[in-house]
């Protein structure tokens, strides 16, 4: 018999679950429960694209993730056969100045996590609510949580202050940065990709419906675009990304808007959507000819160089750039753009082996290597589940 991880990653409406076994946690199994509020659905397929499972359900009145874990619990259970479920790892967005790396999770880790909502509203309740269940339901099981902001924790305090009194940066009041499990898998893989970028200075591009950019020196974060929340930094699918703090005071004052009607406003209303008027989606925005289509992505690209001059000044020059994430994975429109526009810090992009969504985009004569790397998030965070709780069943036997 052997032992599997299980890793789940939960947003607002969906569930994303994989099933790892072996030395090398393969993902023998790949799902989502999709539309869990409203028409419910749950597949899964395995590491050849079977499908597995497809089956819908009516949402019940009541709502929440409740019913979407238990029918994912179940078909997890049933892929096991007679393996063993060794731990359930989770994707958690914030782990505040606590957590610096990943943590077994008890009630009272689960508190503190709790507190930390505020400042990812978007991510932390959905992150934290199949942990409160298995909790309630499987304690038997232990369970892991991996969090996007601990990849970060390795910035200089420089990198990670605002310009407000001292006290508040104590009190936790900082840049924390996100999408680190990302960036995580990334630094892993640059040293057999690029031992140069590996060990030298590189910029990766997670462009997603969340976006951002973080510098890589010697394989360690010392800066990234996001900030205090999930919403700074780069434009993205509905949020602003960087935004003078003036204009949420005129917000506030002139057009009399409250702090809720605020959070909308940034979180689901702006970016690619709010600029465009039509999609959040940069597919749907790239097939299209209107000119507010094209202003977005002019916009989103626009910002992209910017962030890509400053990390590129921090480092002090650069080695490589990595595109990961759904945009930056598949879409070679955006990729040739912001070559095209880092042209100046020494890339020159090979558009055939970009349009054929090749790793390695750049020349053979391009001083600075671009790379496509599909990103991982779920594979670091079955890795940290597997150690953390065969290191803490040691502990166990040897007390």
């Amino acid at each position: 018999m052997s032992e599997a991880i299980a890793v789940l990653n939960s947003g607002s409406s969906s569930i994303k679950f994989s099933l790892h076994h072996g030395p090398d946690l393969r993902a023998d199994v790949r799902g989502l429960a999709d539309a869990i509020l409203t028409n419910p659905r749950l597949t899964a397929r395995d590491a050849d694209g079977k499908v597995l499972v497809d089956e819908a359900w009516k949402a019940p009145a009541s709502g929440g993730h409740a019913p979407a874990l238990d029918r994912i619990i179940a078909f997890l259970r049933k892929s096991l056969g007679g393996d063993r479920l060794q731990a359930v790892g989770h994707r958690v967005v914030h782990g505040g100045v606590k957590y610096a790396s990943p943590v077994v999770v008890d009630a009272k880790v689960l508190a503190t996590l709790e507190e930390f909502v505020p400042l990812a509203p978007l991510h932390q309740p959905h992150n934290l609510a199949p942990i409160r269940l298995l909790l309630e339901r499987t304690p038997d099981v232990p369970q892991v949580a991996c969090f996007d902001t601990a990849f970060h924790r390795t910035q200089p305090e420089i990198a990670q202050l605002f310009g407000l009194p001292h006290a508040m940066f104590e009190s936790g009041v900082r840049r924390f940065g996100f999408h680190g499990l990302s960036y995580e898998y990334i630094a892993s893989r640059l040293p057999d990709i690029d031992p140069r970028a590996a060990g030298g200075r590189a910029v990766v591009l997670h462009l997603g419906n969340g976006a951002s950019m973080c510098a890589l020196l010697e394989g360690r974060s010392i800066a990234t675009t996001m900030g205090f929340t999930a919403v700074d930094g780069l434009l993205m699918g509905t949020r602003t990304g960087a935004l003078d703090p003036g204009v949420v005071l005129y917000c506030m004052q002139t057009l009399g808007m409250d702090a809720g009607a605020i959070e909308k406003l940034i979180y689901k209303e702006s970016g690619l959507l709010g600029v465009s008027g039509i999609s959040a989606d940069m597919r749907t925005l790239l097939a299209s000819s209107e000119p507010r289509a094209r202003l977005a992505i002019d916009l989103y690209v626009y910002r992209i160089r910017r962030e890509l001059g400053a990390l590129a000044a921090l480092l002090g020059g650069l080695d490589a750039i990595v595109f990961t994430g759904g945009i930056g994975e598949n879409a070679s429109v955006i990729r040739a753009r912001v070559c095209r526009d880092a042209a100046w810090l020494g890339v020159e992009l090979d558009s055939e082996a970009n349009n054929a969504a090749a790793s390695l985009i750049t020349t053979p004569a391009s001083r600075v290597k671009a790379w496509r790397v599909p990103t991982d998030e779920e594979g670091v965070i079955a890795r940290h589940t597997r150690s953390l709780t065969q290191a803490r069943r040691k502990e166990n036997a040897n007390a």
